[in-house]
């Protein structure tokens, strides 16, 4: 019987120290509430509604988990899926797990990821741009910034005294064929002898401390069969059906905290470069300017500009943004925020970035309006 105990005591322990080394976490965000959009249509009409995408941050669920692997090595993955709580279907052109699913392995040196990830675009804008992912901010001129993400990707993070250091490499970023990142276009992945067909790579780098905080980053998409570059002004998207054409974007930006205040601030500079002679590339630049402050520690108020410029196509355009919040808990907020919208002549940038059908006449300016509710688990 004693023997019996011992072994029974020994099994305990045993798996109590290999549930302590392992860990999944179920996180997730829902978000949604009622939005009034100006100058909806051709005609000029407005629109009421429930938005199809995001108020403050995309609804969500999704699994984390890590398992120590002994030595100082971890393995580690993340499933996310995106919904819209409107209808509750899925986002991300119907995927499953479209934000993220990856698996990889940690260690001192850093973590290599193999999965659909985040490119460096989105992974240097989290700090400078105030807004983030709002329905009314920098998805609203450029949609794909705060979706940059790829399928078929290695990816590379390390993190040393402040700095970080990162890099993604796909062999075909949109292997289901759905466009799902706004301003990619359709681009399946490599084929025999098209090594460079539907490639993305992405690198960054990165500085923070306590106070203030600095970033840089490269990404650049190579063209494929059905592949095209939006630029979400109203234009027809520039085709980039060769290998050998580029959608590039370099960006910039950094952050500051100054007497309970953070400001943030970026550029982003697009180039798409096409080989056909007929069908020329583009160049836009896209900067913000943003502040945030914390009035209590329930109240947050937030407010960002954004301009855009793309000469080549002939469209301006410049957004004002602002935000308040009140956290009912730690995990529930109400918001409410507005945000009105100035088009040049030729230029035909929508408001709102909460799933399009908003697209107002070239040159009218909008207005939108929203009030919603936050939870997050």
């Amino acid at each position: 019987m004693k023997k019996n105990g011992l072994l029974l005591c020994m099994l305990a322990l045993a798996s109590s120290t290999a549930l302590a080394q392992s860990s999944v976490t179920l996180y997730g965000i829902i978000d949604t509430g009622v939005e009034y959009v100006s100058h909806a249509n051709a005609n000029g009409d407005s629109v009421i509604r429930m938005p199809g995408i995001t108020g403050e941050y995309p609804s969500r669920w999704g699994l984390r988990g890590s398992e120590d692997l002994g030595g100082g090595y971890a393995a580690q993955f993340v499933l996310e899926s995106g919904f819209n709580p409107r209808a509750g279907d899925l986002g991300q052109g119907g995927r499953l797990f479209g934000r993220q699913a990856w698996t990889g392995l940690s260690s001192s040196y850093g973590t290599l990821m193999f999965g659909r990830q985040y490119t460096a675009t989105y992974l240097i804008d989290s700090d400078a741009d105030i807004l983030g992912p709002n329905i009314y901010g920098i998805a609203s001129l450029d949609a794909y910034v705060p979706n940059a993400r790829s399928d078929n990707t290695v990816g590379y993070k390390g993190a040393w005294r402040g700095f970080t250091l990162g890099a993604t490499y796909s062999f075909g970023r949109d292997s289901a064929g759905t466009g799902n990142s706004p301003g990619q276009g359709t681009c399946a992945g490599s084929a025999p002898g098209q090594f460079t067909q539907c490639r993305q790579i992405s690198t960054y780098l990165r500085y923070d401390s306590a106070v203030y905080g600095l970033a840089g980053a490269y990404d650049e998409q190579r063209g494929g069969p059905n592949a095209a570059a939006n630029f979400f002004n109203g234009n027809t998207p520039i085709p980039i059906t060769n290998p050998g054409d580029k959608d590039v974007r370099l960006e910039a930006n950094g952050w500051v905290k100054l007497q309970g205040v953070k400001i943030g601030a970026g550029w982003i500079g697009r180039n798409v470069v096409t080989s056909s002679v007929t069908v020329p590339g583009a160049r836009s630049n896209l900067f913000y300017l943003g502040a945030s402050y914390l009035v209590t520690p329930s109240i947050n108020l937030d407010g960002e500009v954004f301009r855009i410029v793309n000469a080549a196509q002939d469209a301006r355009a410049t957004l004002g943004v602002v935000r308040g919040t009140y956290l009912l808990s730690a995990r529930t907020a109400v918001y409410l925020q507005t945000a009105y919208l100035a088009n040049s002549a030729h230029a035909r940038y929508s408001v709102s970035a909460g799933g399009g059908g908003t697209t107002p006449p070239a040159g009218q300016g909008q207005l939108g309006v929203m009030a919603g509710l936050r939870q997050s688990f």
